[in-house]
């Protein structure tokens, strides 16, 4: 009867710990990152007094793609450190919106390189029951929900049109960026997650698309609309079972 209590006991204090170091044992991911990209600029879009929060700036006919590395270091459970790299096309045009004579149009190539932190708000529960079946534990039980934010810098090249060309300032430069974004991951197996991530990206400069108007003081925002594939390292000695 003692040696029933004894390993009573000693099961449920060893388990919620073995379970609190499963992630541990997966500290380091590697993130690719593909989708489209869309800038927000002085060339395009409508006036203020046709435009409720910006919401009809957004124009599918303008996303390009862009791609992106991301290296991850666990800190916590619910915390990661990020470095993310990521090169993009732009493309801005005065073809819909309040400045359709002016007739401009930008081509923009970009590399941006950032550092972010991820906070998960939501947590799977698939770590800590990766010896549960999926069918027993649930779908939305595999999935995690985060924030990001942090801060990086763009280099930006822009081609424009002739008339562009002749209004246009610098068409290169580079500039801080402050990233912000929410994300989600399905995770797939003990060493692979697959998600979406929606980021904007506030810039410090109002010439990215190669144009500076002199009616407004609001500075070029770009957004990532991308679908994500993460490979998690192995730092442990142990490595997990596959979900069943």
């Amino acid at each position: 009867m003692k040696k029933s209590i004894v390993f009573i006991l000693l099961f449920c204090f060893l388990v919620p710990y073995s379970e609190a170091q499963i992630w541990k044992r997966k500290r380091y991911q590697a993130t690719l990152g593909i989708g489209t990209a869309q800038i927000l600029s002085d060339i395009g879009g409508f006036s203020d007094n046709k435009n409720y929060l910006g919401l009809r700036d957004i124009n599918l006919r303008q996303n390009r793609v862009d791609m992106n590395l991301n290296l991850k270091y666990r800190i916590a459970y619910d915390f990661n450190a990020r470095l993310s790299l990521t090169y993009a096309l732009l493309h801005a045009s005065d073809v819909v919106g309040s400045n359709e004579s002016r007739g401009l149009e930008s081509s923009v190539s970009l590399g941006e390189a950032a550092l972010l932190a991820e906070y998960y708000f939501i947590k799977n529960r698939a770590e800590k029951s990766y010896l549960i079946s999926r069918s027993r534990i649930g779908f939305f039980n595999f999935l995690d929900f985060y924030a990001f934010a942090g801060v990086g810098a763009a280099a930006y090249s822009s081609k424009g049109n002739d008339q562009l060309i002749l209004r246009g300032k610098a068409p290169n430069g580079v500039t801080p960026v402050i990233p912000v974004g929410l994300g989600t991951n399905l995770v797939y197996s003990p060493v692979m997650n697959f998600g979406l991530e929606l980021g904007a990206r506030y810039s410090f400069s109002d010439n990215i698309d190669g144009y500076d108007s002199q009616y407004t003081s609001v500075n070029d925002v770009y957004y990532f609309f991308n679908l994500t594939f993460t490979y998690k390292l192995k730092t442990g000695a142990k490595s997990l079972p596959s979900f069943r």
